[in-house]
């Protein structure tokens, strides 16, 4: 497949650097609208309206500074959370003014975004209405082909409650309800047959893998054509590679999404006072954020028994509900393009290849590619034409060629 140009490249390197915390400053002009949290939008009715999951709870036109040729929304819509229970979801939807000359009827991509970090202003539908989402021009590579784009916030980023982070169960419903919200929104053209796709990469990938497993039990409304899910956290206690090394803090992310997930593993009752501290510090953090380095620096090379009295990890209910959101297990009811590099230092290769393995044992229609020249920044970058391509072969109606 053809390389990206260099133009092209220099942006995507750029995003993947943000996808890992490498964030420039936030210019001040960014503050002039109101953070979710101040804003009631995100506020969701109590109680929720009836409906069903990706039913429109509240609209309303957004910005999207990158191009004046796609019309934005922001939207609250229904979904659910790990436990089943019905909750309300941000995310934006954004469909390009110009009419669809393609095959067919225009398609869909569920966008699933990158790590954002944990607080309230790291929600995509706000960074992206301020032109400061570090994904917004690979979003905008969709739009340029005519595609439609929904953008969910996931769990608990814009909405009350924590970020549920890298709780595939919560994120993959996210995702494939984003895409209902999407075609149920009034004006955008978009049906119930409109043919739709799944992005995601690193954070995004798992949330992508998840949405495979889950579309034909959960969401087989969704014409669902295929999934591209790179870098993927696919085993989930893999998270433990992370200690001691310079990107422990994304381990206690997750010990904080899982918390937020399942409010019965207390967190709060392993912690010591510096685990209070730091989880105190993470839970607004973004990475577009003034105060990211100091705290990476605090939390870089340290170990989970600096923050606690004794290792949420080798708890039996912290294992298995770890181990309740691997991926592998369900086999895809769709194709699959997954993707991983081989010198991956943040995203293990070995428990993305044994998700892989799992895939292929099940029966999926999986085409599974590695870079072996790269690592989770070079991976991204080199893994977005290709799966662009090959979303764009599912909407052409082109057959998969797994390679399982």
């Amino acid at each position: 497949m053809n390389r990206p140009r260099p133009l092209r490249r220099a942006v995507l390197a750029a995003g993947a650097l943000l996808a890992l915390g490498v964030a420039p400053a936030v210019p001040a002009a960014a503050e002039a609208a109101p953070v979710p949290s101040a804003d009631p939008f995100y506020r969701p009715p109590s109680p929720l309206p009836a409906g069903r999951p990706g039913d429109v709870i509240r609209s309303r036109p957004a910005a999207f500074p990158v191009s004046s040729a796609v019309t934005s929304t922001q939207v609250l819509y229904q979904s659910e959370n790990a436990t089943g229970r019905t909750i309300a979801v941000s995310g934006t939807v954004l469909v390009p003014k110009a009419p669809w000359t393609g095959k067919g009827a225009r398609p869909l991509v569920s966008y699933a975004v990158g790590t954002r970090g944990l607080g309230d202003a790291c929600a995509p539908s706000y960074t992206l209405a301020q032109g400061l989402d570090y994904e917004e021009l690979f979003i905008n590579d969709l739009l340029n082909k005519g595609w439609a784009v929904a953008v969910t916030d996931m769990e608990g980023l814009g909405t009350p409650g924590g970020h549920t982070y890298v709780v595939g169960q919560s994120e993959g419903r996210a995702v494939l309800d984003m895409a209902r919200a999407a075609e149920r929104l009034p004006g955008t053209g978009l049906t119930a047959a409109t043919p739709v796709g799944v992005f995601g990469y690193s954070q995004g990938g798992g949330s992508a893998g998840w949405a495979a497993q889950l579309a034909a039990t959960y969401a087989p409304d969704l014409d669902l054509k295929g999934v591209a899910a790179g870098g993927i956290p696919g085993k989930m206690l893999s998270l433990r590679s992370l200690e001691g090394g310079p990107f422990t803090g994304l381990l206690l992310m997750a010990a904080l999404g899982y918390d937020s997930a399942y409010p019965e593993l207390n967190l709060d009752s392993y912690l010591n006072d510096n685990g209070r501290k730091i989880k105190a510090r993470y839970s607004d953090l973004c990475l577009l954020s003034f105060d990211l380095a100091p705290v990476a620096v605090d939390t870089a090379f340290r170990h989970i028994g600096d923050f606690t009295t004794r290792n949420p990890v080798d708890d039996p209910a912290w294992v298995a509900r770890f181990n309740a959101n691997d991926l592998g297990g369900i086999k895809p009811g769709v194709p699959v393009f997954q993707y991983h590099a081989l010198l991956d230092e943040v995203v293990l290769f070995d428990q993305a290849d044994a998700v892989h393995k799992d895939w292929c044992k099940n029966g999926a229609d999986l085409t599974w590619k590695t870079y072996p020249f790269a690592e989770h920044l070079l991976g991204f970058l080199w893994g977005w034409p290709d799966s662009v391509a090959f979303l764009n072969d599912r909407f052409q109606g082109r057959p998969a060629t797994g390679n399982c």
